[in-house]
């Protein structure tokens, strides 16, 4: 199908399904997804322990969620563009019951499968005959073709292996042993992908669907408007802000673009912006929704199980990215005002420099306070209220809710959900205080992640249930308080609709993503019943000729590639199974030890930045569908905004402090500022324009500054070897001579899974210790000398170094041990020397006066 002729609504029906039947068929889709809603809360909450009813295993609630999401795809995604919109064909409703008993069988069936492992029935075989193909349908129904092609051709090569050519060629797979490891187990379309729709994402997109029925998207473009409308380019800074308070609560890029794209984009024109910047603008920030904590794309989900942080984690090492990446996209938009010397929207006027500070700093003291109020607050609350704590909270929480509800009803309600009605700016503080009860569930979201450290999925459903509360009380409360019998919020049976129509569009949000990572399974599971992984691994790695940089292009190329057709999360499961373990080996050969978050956060970028690519970017065809504009060249216009974001995962894979890995809290907050002042200038050089246009030199010399900042590393080790050759043999005195919760670098040779020599580097963590002797013994390694050859003797099991894959008779090529050299960060003063002279040097060009006109 191609893209350039679907209008807005129809690209953001690819997400949510394009078919909308009327009558009893309408009906029985909106039960479903209803019900598959219900089902996804149940399973999240505590109230199946509880009562002893209805609980499940893995297995049989991944079985129920894909048996749903087949079904669904296949009532609400029409076969082909021509098939009809109003009404579900005999033949599709056929289709999408035979798929869904195909997925439920595991589920029917599982404690015969359990008790025979391995031993597939005739019916076994032919659910799974049926349950892929089928599977495939549906993901070309809801996703294209893309995905479905590319999990056809694993499943060839995994039965076509002997008649493969050279590297390629494997020993081949049975029909058997196919449909048992793709579909009976938990290897193929029921793997982890799927286990992590079902237990977290799910609640994560009900989360968002549910928050913005409760009207908190609106409240956030207006919020968002209020604050910056009245700044040059005003209109365009407010869709950034917008977009990425929007992006919390949606995981979708497409659905963000549009949704507050129907806002930004009018106003951006009649602000000044062609038709391809405002939606360029609007894209670029839209996009980047997905990387900013707490509530990330589905894809960040899939790392809690591949990387195997806890999802708090992934937050800490995500945040600094996204938030340098939406402070950029700001000063872009300011220069892009600059450049086309725009003026701010009618209203009142921009605040003193002093007044604007003064107020930031106020703002950020208030939240600080409350942030801390709260946090000990409950911290002394629950040892106090001991078992009464969840009904004390509640109470208090319940307090909270209605006293911003009487604050909110102090005011008028906002203006109508209609890109027109901000003709003028509304009042900031007006718009703030009516919607502050939409950050409750918000905030106990995060409270639940980050102090309780729930599991992600029951946070999500805590979440859930505050807005759950929301959207059946808010409309009948401020009817009340308000005294204007529900004339203007509603009544109580509103509140009920909102719900319904909430927990539905949660549900039709997710099939998508279900089908995505099921089908998604396949491959992965295809890749690890043929070792394909392990070739494809050996080609890359020819092809980058070991240069990790290269390696790590090739990388972004191929998730680009790959992301024309896949959705983020189908791509981020190829690209991150297929490539970052090569990655991580491929910098450990080379001396550099890439941390696995490190890798698995520059797929998921690159896998983003598809949705903004030409000629396949859904998210650009849908902002142009809203603009009016060129898609392709709002699809270039956004790319070349997103270089920021394009640049970020190389600069963190090698500098890590970025993710904030093994940094202290001052040091962070000094990255923060520096990497952020970096990204400025950076934008300035790509932009090409600083206080004015850019000279050609002046825009190189500003990206280099831009780099020394992100890496003052690279030429400090180029004046100064930051280690020092110590002989393997001396391993013990060197242990003995560096501090401790230091590091030594050892350069070691062993043999890979499949017994191939390989070479590669580990960072060997420096324990507490009297001596270098008991500092190797606490590490759990001792050591054998053969002549000049230093050779590992015996690994503890569990040991720090068993941990850093440190093996019986590996030879110790090399030991590297810190020196005392000046800091980095001191490489940072002359970046910023750098930096002040072409500041000076644009200053004095715009002050100069302007030459005669010469006859």
């Amino acid at each position: 199908m191609n893209d350039k002729h679907f209008s807005a609504e129809e690209l953001i029906a690819r997400d949510v399904g394009g078919r909308l039947p009327h009558g009893l068929t309408a009906q029985a889709i909106a039960a479903l997804a209803l019900l598959w809603s219900l089902f996804q809360l149940w399973i999240a909450s505590p109230l199946p322990f509880v009562f002893g009813v209805g609980v499940f295993n893995d297995t049989e609630t991944r079985a129920i969620h894909l048996a749903f999401a087949l079904l669904l795809a296949y009532l609400v995604y029409p076969a082909f563009r021509r098939s009809p919109r109003d009404r579900v064909p005999l033949g599709d409703l056929g289709l999408g019951l035979l798929a869904c008993a195909t997925a439920a069988y595991l589920f029917i069936a599982y404690e015969q499968l359990a008790q025979r492992p391995g031993s597939l029935t005739s019916l076994d075989l032919v659910t799974a005959c049926l349950g892929i193909p089928l599977l495939l349908e549906a993901a070309r129904r809801a996703l294209g073709p893309a995905l479905a092609v590319i999990a056809l051709v694993f499943l060839i090569y995994s039965v076509a292996g002997p008649w493969m050519p050279g590297l390629l060629a494997h020993r081949g797979v049975s029909l058997n042993a196919l449909a048992n490891h793709q579909w009976i187990t938990t290897e193929g379309v029921f793997g982890i992908a799927l286990g992590v729709s079902t237990s977290f994402v799910f609640l994560f997109v009900l989360f968002g669907a549910l928050l913005e029925r409760a009207g908190a998207g609106h409240y956030f473009i207006q919020l968002a408007f209020s604050l910056l409308g009245h700044y040059r380019g005003g209109p365009a800074k407010a869709a950034v802000v917008a977009s990425g308070m929007t992006g919390l609560i949606s995981g979708s890029s497409i659905a963000n673009t549009v949704t507050t794209g129907t806002f930004t984009i009018p106003m951006m024109k009649r602000s000044g912006f062609s038709a391809e910047k405002a939606g360029a603008v609007e894209v670029a920030a839209s996009v980047n929704g997905q990387i900013m904590p707490p509530v990330m794309g589905a894809a960040a989900f899939l790392m809690v199980e591949y990387v195997g942080l806890p999802y708090v984690e992934i937050i800490k090492h995500a945040f600094l990215p996204a938030a340098i990446s939406y402070i950029a996209l700001l000063y872009i938009v300011h220069l892009e005002a600059l450049k086309l010397g725009l003026q701010p929207l009618p209203g009142r006027a921009p605040k003193p420099w002093l007044r604007r500070l003064t107020g930031l700093a106020f703002g950020a003291a208030l939240i600080s306070g409350l942030s801390l109020a709260v946090y000990y607050g409950l911290g002394w609350l629950k040892p106090a209220l001991g078992e009464y704590a969840l009904p004390g909270i509640s109470l208090l929480l319940a307090a909270v809710y209605l006293a911003l509800l009487k604050v909110a009803a102090s005011h008028p309600p906002l203006a109508a959900e209609d890109a027109n009605a901000l003709q003028t700016l509304p009042e900031t503080r007006a718009v703030l205080l009516s919607g502050l009860h939409f950050l409750l569930p918000v905030v106990v979201l995060v409270w639940c992640l980050m102090i309780e450290r729930l599991s992600p999925g029951l946070s999500a459903f805590w979440g859930s249930m505050m807005l759950v509360v929301i959207l059946l009380t808010q409309r009948p409360l401020l009817s009340w308080l308000r005294g204007d019998g529900g004339k203007t919020h509603g009544r109580f049976v509103d509140g009920c609709i909102d719900l319904r129509e909430g927990l539905i569009a949660g549900a039709r949000n997710m099939i998508g993503i279900g089908i995505a990572t099921a089908t998604a399974g396949v491959i992965v599971g295809a890749v690890s019943q043929t070792g394909v992984g392990l070739v494809l691994a050996d080609l890359v790695e020819l092809l980058s000729m070991g240069n990790l940089l290269l390696m790590l292009l090739l990388t972004a190329v191929f998730s680009l590639i790959l992301g024309m057709g896949l959705p983020t999360t189908a791509n981020y499961i190829v690209v991150s199974s297929l490539l970052a373990p090569v990655i991580v080996t491929l910098g450990q050969q080379n001396g550099l030890i890439v941390p696995l978050i490190a890798v698995h956060l520059f797929v998921f970028y690159f896998g983003i930045m598809a949705d903004v690519t030409p000629p396949v970017g859904l998210a650009s065809f849908a902002a142009a569908a809203v603009s009016k504009g060129s898609p392709i060249k709002t699809g270039l216009v956004a790319f070349f905004y997103s270089l920021r974001t394009a640049a970020l995962p190389f600069l963190f894979i090698f500098n890590t402090d970025l993710l904030l890995i093994d940094v202290s809290p001052a040091h962070g907050v000094l990255i923060f500022i520096v990497a952020t002042l970096a990204m400025l200038i950076f934008a300035a050089g790509t932009q090409g324009f600083l206080r004015m246009k850019n000279r050609w030199y002046e825009s190189l010399l500003l990206l280099l500054v831009a780099f020394s900042l992100f890496r003052p590393g690279f030429w400090m080790d180029l004046l100064h070897d930051p280690y020092r050759e110590v002989a393997p043999a001396e391993l013990a005195r060197a242990l003995g001579d560096v501090e401790a919760d230091s590091s030594l670098r050892l350069r070691i040779q062993g043999e890979d899974a499949v017994g191939n020599p390989r070479i590669f580097t580990v960072l060997l963590p420096v324990p507490e210790g009297e001596s270098g002797e008991e500092r190797l013994t606490r590490l759990g390694i001792e050591l054998l000398q053969e002549g000049e050859r230093t050779l590992i003797d015996q690994v503890g099991f569990g040991s720090p170094a068993a941990e850093l894959g440190l093996e019986f008779d590996q030879q110790i090529l090399s030991v590297s041990a810190p020196t005392e050299r000046w800091l980095k960060e001191l490489m940072w003063l002359p970046a910023l020397a750098v930096f002040a002279l072409v500041w000076l040097l644009q200053g004095r060009r715009r002050n100069a006066p302007a030459r005669p006109a010469t006859a």
